[in-house]
């Protein structure tokens, strides 16, 4: 069972009508950087709160892109702990935190000691500003770019 939350952002008629006079790359571009800032507070915060044992835990934590949701006019980022199987460069097994999920979730013998959920409740917020910054910042790298040509 696999938790997943997201943050998604409505409502911003203003922006998304800004974002489709700029060229298509750019709006990508910007969106993307956007999110993934946004996306970092969030990751930030889940290392913060993640248990240390042996460090394997929040060494694993991660933050990608989701391509096939994201698009010119939309990006989906995703925080998480990788899970599954993996080699090292040698191809040697690597060892994966496949215990996160008892840890955030509990079992019946173990209660829950959530820090994915509570990292993104707690910088959710934030998240959101961060994305709202780094928009502008791009935007307005833009701007300035053109205003040269």
């Amino acid at each position: 069972m696999m938790a997943e939350q997201f943050i998604q952002l409505t409502g911003f008629k203003e922006l998304a009508s800004a974002l489709r006079e700029l060229p298509q790359k750019v709006a990508r571009n910007a969106l993307r950087a956007a999110v993934n800032a946004g996306a970092s507070e969030i990751k930030k915060q889940v290392r913060a709160n993640a248990p240390v044992a042996t460090g394997l835990l929040k060494k694993n934590i991660y933050q990608k892109q989701i391509r096939e949701a994201s698009g010119p006019y939309q990006q989906t980022f995703a925080v998480g702990v990788r899970q599954g199987r993996a080699r090292n460069k040698d191809g040697s097994k690597k060892e994966l935190p496949f215990y996160w999920r008892f840890m955030e979730f509990g079992t019946s013998k173990l209660p829950a000691a959530p820090f994915l959920r509570p990292a993104f409740e707690a910088k959710k917020e934030d998240a959101v500003k961060r994305i709202a910054e780094k928009l502008d910042e791009r935007i307005q790298k833009y701007a300035t770019e053109l205003a040269r040509k």
